[in-house]
């Protein structure tokens, strides 16, 4: 029944149960869901931007593409579409740039801005005064890293959930003080990040991700 309703979508619907999971695609891996050339996708993708349909994203070469609401998906069922690396404990967790990645990196972000201490405006991303209060509070030195060149904290489009993980001075100072408790380690020469049993569960809890 899937297999007939996913041969009778057109190119736009494909796009939309593409994106429907919530992540961000490029143009190529849209072409590869919908099973059209790219430059074809190019100009759905572009109808789609004028109607405000989908938000785009660029990060560094690459434009990321989303659904610009959840109400664009309503009715769609949604289509996993695999991104990033197969291993899934570098999906769980690993380093970007210094700062906390994949699954539970997302989860982080999430839990910041769920509790009222990141806040969106626009394409930046601030902390709030609940943040900074939070922050200091669990010894994280912002003084050192507001006085830094770096921005304090920024969204990074992660590679493989596709949605935001926390960047920025930080992001790093927060992955830092991770490995410092024991919580997590990073092995030479990898960009995984190991959470041991306890040290996940001291990381959920201090953040308020089961909540």
């Amino acid at each position: 029944m899937w297999l007939a309703y996913d041969r009778a979508m057109t190119v736009g619907q494909k796009i939309a149960a593409a994106l429907s999971g919530g992540g961000a695609l490029t143009a190529y891996e849209l072409s590869i869901e919908a099973g059209v050339p790219r430059q074809a996708v190019g100009a759905h993708l572009e109808n789609l931007l004028a109607a405000d349909l989908v938000a785009v994203e660029v990060q560094g070469r690459h434009r990321y593409f989303r659904l610009a609401d959840d109400q664009v998906a309503a009715g769609r069922r949604p289509r996993r579409v695999r991104t990033g690396p197969k291993d899934p404990a570098l999906r769980k967790a690993r380093s970007c740039y210094g700062h906390l990645a994949g699954d539970l990196g997302v989860a982080l972000y999430d839990g910041l801005a769920r509790h009222g201490r990141i806040r969106a405006m626009g394409g930046e991303l601030d902390l709030t005064e609940p943040g900074r209060e939070f922050f200091r509070g669990i010894g994280i030195d912002l003084d050192g890293i507001e006085g830094a060149r770096r921005p304090t904290c920024r969204r990074c489009l992660d590679w493989s959930v596709r949605r935001s993980h926390l960047a920025g001075g930080l992001g790093l100072a927060l992955l830092a003080q991770f490995c410092e408790l024991g919580w997590a380690r990073r092995p030479a020469g990898s960009r995984l990040v190991q959470f041991s049993t306890a040290g996940e569960r001291a990381f959920r809890s201090r953040f308020g991700l089961d909540a």
